[in-house]
Formats: C-alpha cells, structure tokens, sequence
C-alpha cells in the first residue's frame, strides 16, 4: 500500500501519490475522471497494481509511466528523463496544505515542490512549482510541468509561431484534433492558455508567458505531445511503447541560472467545466 492524499471541495476531488514522483493522479469533476492514468499500474483508489513502486533509470522504454499530472525539469535533453530515480520515480513529501516536495536531486542540483491551493466550492485550483538549486554550483534550468490527459481536442492560445519538436502532429490555427500519432508541437507563440476538451469535461490551464526571457524548445512556453500505440517500441526514443491514446499539455517556465540556494517559480491556475 501507498500512502494517498486526497483534497475534496464538494466540486473537485484530487487525488496525489506523493510515493509516486509527487504526482496528482486523479482529478474528478461531477464524476468525471480529467486525468488519464495508468489504469494497468494503477487502480481507482491510487494504489499500484501487481507491482511495487521503485526508483526507476534508464531508457524511455524503461519508464513507468502512471500517468497524471507531474514537474520536471527543462531542457530534456539535459535531463534525459523520463525515467529519474529522484525527480520523476523517486519519492516525494507531503506537508501543509498540500505541498510535495522532492528529495534533493545531486545531478541537476534541484529540488523540486508542487504546492496545490483549492478553495472551497470552486472548479478551479492553483498549482505553485518551484525548483532550488540545493548545490554548490550554478546550475540553469526550467521548470516543466506535464499533464497527461485522454484523447480529445486541444485549443492553444496563439499569437505568433509554432513549431515541429518530434515527429508530425497537425494543428490548424491553434487547434489540434485527435489523431493517432507520436510527437510534438512546440507554441513560442502562446498567450498563456492551453484547453483540453474531453468527452465530458474540459481543462484549461493558464500562465503568465514572459517575452523578454529564454525557454526551452526554440522558445516554447507551451508543448503539445500525443502518442499513441505503435506495432512496436519506437527505437528513436529509447523505446518507448506507447501504453495508449494520451494527450500531454505541457508548460514551460523560462530558462533560469540559479546561485546555490536561489530558486524559480512557476504558477499555472487549472479551470474545469464540463463540454455541454
């Protein structure tokens, strides 16, 4: 058994597994699951399934992808996670009302925390990211928090660019349909908003977009990522297997180099409501 938080308000019910990389699994509005999860590693009550939970490295057919929501840090190619032993797999605290906190990473110098705020009778909560540098040493990251979410239509604020990352995914003036197909957009254009539109409910995500700083991914404050299963593990990355139809919204904070002890701060505000 893991240890499960949980935070309900009469409208939205949240669910963490602080074991679990600090991750939010579960996001239920009037019965409806947001999130996508993991249902073959994870059952309803957030407890794993037919395994037990471990620091995981390696490649990315060797990650343990349970789904939900997540903060890593940027760029990936630096990181070279997902997996991580500490940041993505490893586990995290809980304290307050609610904060995860991470165990400090020697390889990025990071410590991460994810602190959740939900008031009482609302469809919305907040979510304040922050990443220390816990080392001797100046280290330059962003921060970059997932949310993995099922199939449905995405809707991106946009006001300029957007660009090829991985492989081929089509979007039309700012909306992507669904598709069956692996890979990812990158919005250097975004105004700060990005909407996930599911069978029954929606997910809008909101974020302040600095345009004199430095992002990741050819200036992206916002990414895009779909996959779905392939006949085989796709060798070009590291052999991921894509276990279904996920869609990931992805948002970035700009690129920061921090003096041993300084941090960075990132705040996204999540809005649910239904698609009627």
């Amino acid at each position: 058994m893991v240890d499960v938080v949980w935070l309900d308000n009469g409208i939205l019910r949240l669910g963490f597994v602080p074991a679990l990389g600090g991750r939010l699994l579960s996001l239920v509005f009037e019965g409806h699951e947001v999130l996508w999860r993991n249902a073959s590693l994870v059952d309803s009550d957030l407890q794993p399934i037919g395994h037990q939970p471990r620091p995981v490295s390696g490649t990315m057919g060797d990650w343990v992808n349970y789904g939900g929501d997540k903060t890593w840090p940027a760029p990936q190619d630096e990181w070279l996670g997902p997996p991580d032993p500490i940041l993505d797999s490893g586990p995290y605290t809980a304290s307050g009302d609610l904060v995860l906190t991470s165990a400090p990473d020697p390889r990025t110098g990071l410590r991460l925390s994810r602190q959740f705020t939900l008031l009482p009778g609302a469809s919305s909560f907040h979510l304040r990211l922050t990443a220390m540098n816990i080392s001797s040493r100046p280290v330059r990251w962003a921060l970059w928090n997932v949310t993995q979410l099922p199939p449905g239509i995405v809707h991106v604020g946009l006001d300029g660019p957007v660009v090829e990352l991985i492989g081929s995914v089509s979007c039309q003036d700012g909306v992507i349909p669904v598709q069956s197909t692996v890979g990812k957009l990158g919005f250097p254009g975004s105004t700060g908003w990005v909407t996930h539109f599911g069978t029954e409910v929606s997910l809008t995500q909101r974020f302040t977009v600095d345009h004199d700083a430095e992002y990741p991914d050819s200036g992206s404050p916002l990414e895009v990522w779909i996959e779905s299963p392939q006949p085989e593990p796709i060798s070009w990355l590291g052999g991921l297997d894509p276990p279904d139809h996920i869609v990931e919204c992805e948002v970035l904070g700009p690129l920061t180099t921090l003096a041993p002890g300084e941090r960075t701060v990132l705040d996204i505000d999540y809005e649910i409501g239904g698609c009627g």
